[in-house]
């Protein structure tokens, strides 16, 4: 009989990424000895407030193809990896452990409870299942690779210690020199900018109106090929909503570069052209000369926008129809269509905190998420240069990556063992 240590894996970063590779690890190969480091004395803490507190799981998209192009960085190699490990096997191991998911009208999946700690206790009840250990307010500040294998982990008022495999999942920072200790190891960083967020207006012109919004609106960033069509809120700020998070992250390394200083362009009535607009309104006019501008059914627009696109156009909301100019018109119906807007700053979506950038993927096997450059060190979740928009791909992501290192780090260990 053949005598064998366990081996012992070393995961750091207890978020999402972390603790799902941790106990799918674990799980996968008994004779892991996984322990989770984690440098606050919090667990999953963006789980925890993800959603409002509801934790956004998921979405509700099992084509990898189109899933695939919610990352605006990472898709290529996030197309394969989501043929291994999708929403639909997140939904299933969810579910197979009591945790029942539902899919929202915009595609959006939560747990059924509609709170997050189902989700947290769920993946800690696993770890305590697999005996996987946590260590809270243990920093590790390095990495260094051994001669003939493992690592020396040093950690922060502490002794060092040794591990067979190390897992990178300390998530992403919007400070390159948080990823400092990984570019001394010999990793190329691409410089972490803001992604998802709101855009701020220069000019208050709709400050007050705060908490409307339009279903279906169109949103161009001047000047670029970037746009992007779907809800838009109007925020004490500027704008806000999917369509406008989604193009934040699409554009957020442009955007960055331009110091958040762009002019945005809206059609709030999308998909009608200038042209459909100004039949409709000549319409209108001739069908309600008696009455007053301030009253149009023609377009789904909240009655507080349409009033205040007429103020801006010089029109009194009492002035009737039959009295309003062509010059008039034209000036509604650019507001209404091309209405324009200068931004000057942003502001991160409540309590989204996702980054552009991170560990370079050329660095990193597709398929395990293993370094090409040191065996047996993974990177997996948001300290990988992926990251997807608003609604729940940010969090697939964490979840696949998990699984897939897991699955290569459960078979490693099997062929060691053999």
């Amino acid at each position: 009989m053949s005598l064998h240590k366990r081996k012992k894996v070393a995961i750091i970063g207890a978020g999402a990424a972390g603790v799902f590779t941790a106990v799918n690890a674990a799980r996968l190969n008994k004779e892991l000895d996984v322990t989770l480091f984690e440098k606050s004395r919090n667990l999953l803490s963006k789980v925890r407030i993800s959603g409002g507190g509801r934790c956004n799981v998921t979405n509700h998209c099992f084509d990898p193809e189109i899933l695939s192009q919610a990352y605006p960085r990472g898709d290529k190699m996030m197309r394969w990896n989501f043929e291994q490990f999708q929403p639909r096997d997140t939904v299933e191991w969810f579910e197979s452990r009591g945790v029942k998911l539902k899919a929202e009208a915009d595609g959006r999946m939560f747990p059924v409870t509609d709170s997050s700690e189902t989700i947290i206790d769920c993946l800690l009840n696993e770890a305590k299942r697999y005996q996987v250990s946590i260590r809270t307010q243990t920093a590790v500040t390095q990495v260094e690779p051994i001669d003939d294998g493992g690592y020396l982990l040093h950690i922060s008022g502490q002794k060092p210690e040794l591990a067979d495999v190390v897992v990178i999942a300390t998530g992403g920072s919007n400070r390159e020199q948080a990823y400092g200790w990984l570019t001394e190891l010999g990793y190329s960083v691409i410089p972490p900018v803001p992604s998802l967020f709101t855009f701020n207006f220069r000019d208050k012109i709709l400050t007050d109106l705060a908490g409307i919004s339009v279903q279906k609106a169109h949103v161009i960033i001047e000047g670029t090929r970037f746009s992007e069509t779907g809800p838009v809120l109007i925020t004490h700020w500027g704008l806000s909503g999917p369509a406008v998070l989604k193009l934040s992250a699409r554009a957020a390394r442009l955007l960055y570069e331009k110091d958040y200083r762009f002019t945005v362009q809206v059609n709030w009535l999308h998909p009608y052209t200038e042209d459909d607009v100004r039949k409709k309104l000549i319409l209108v006019r001739e069908e309600n000369a008696k009455k007053q501008v301030h009253k149009q059914e023609q377009f789904a627009i909240p009655g507080r926008l349409w009033i205040r696109f007429l103020e801006l156009s010089g029109i009194s909301r009492d002035k009737r129809w039959a009295d309003i100019s062509n010059k008039e018109l034209h000036h509604v119906i650019r507001w209404l269509v091309h209405g324009t807007y200068v931004c000057q700053g942003k502001t991160t979506y409540k309590e989204e905190f996702v980054t552009c950038g991170g560990i370079a993927l050329h660095e990193i096997n597709p398929g395990t998420l293993e370094s090409k450059n040191n065996p047996e060190l993974y990177f997996v979740g948001e300290v990988l240069d992926i990251d997807g928009i608003t609604g729940g791909f940010n969090f697939q992501a964490a979840w696949t990556n998990g699984w897939l290192a897991a699955k290569a780090i459960a078979l490693n260990a099997t062929k060691d063992v053999s």
